[in-house]
């Protein structure tokens, strides 16, 4: 399981004109499921996303996550994420997860994200959708489980 997490000071999902997901401080997640992914990796990717030091502190280091800092968190699935890109010109998903299992995963590790008490949105699985954000930094961090 892969989350590209980014510090954002805003972000939000649209699918067909309609924002079905925004935030304003917090993390936006980019979530990629792959086929070997189980309940102990969702776990894991759900602590170190939430437990990531990516926010400043008093004294401007990066010192807190995102539930200390205030934040929200933004999660969409990805399902490029897992591509095998190490050959020829065309990206492989042979790696990534069925989307029925994939979709299984996203709204596990989303869940588990709001059973923390932060606030958690969503995008729509599967769905055409377009991602706003501002990245605050920029701050950006690929975490794998």
């Amino acid at each position: 399981m892969i989350a590209l997490i980014q510090r954002v000071s805003e972000a939000s999902v649209k699918v067909d004109g309609e924002t079905v997901g925004e935030i304003q401080k917090g993390l936006l997640v980019l979530l990629g499921v792959e086929k070997e992914d189980d309940e102990v990796k969702a776990k894991r990717l759900v602590e170190r996303v939430l437990g990531y030091r990516i926010f400043e502190d008093d004294a401007g280091k990066m010192n807190l996550n995102v539930q200390q800092a205030g934040g929200s968190v933004l999660v969409v699935s990805q399902f490029t994420l897992p591509a095998d890109t190490k050959k020829g010109t065309r990206p492989s998903f042979s790696k990534g997860a069925d989307p029925k299992d994939a979709e299984l995963w996203y709204d596990y590790f989303s869940s588990r994200c709001r059973e923390t008490g932060i606030t958690t949105e969503n995008g729509r699985f599967a769905a055409d959708m377009k991602v706003s954000l501002v990245n605050d930094g920029p701050v950006t961090f690929w975490l794998q489980v």
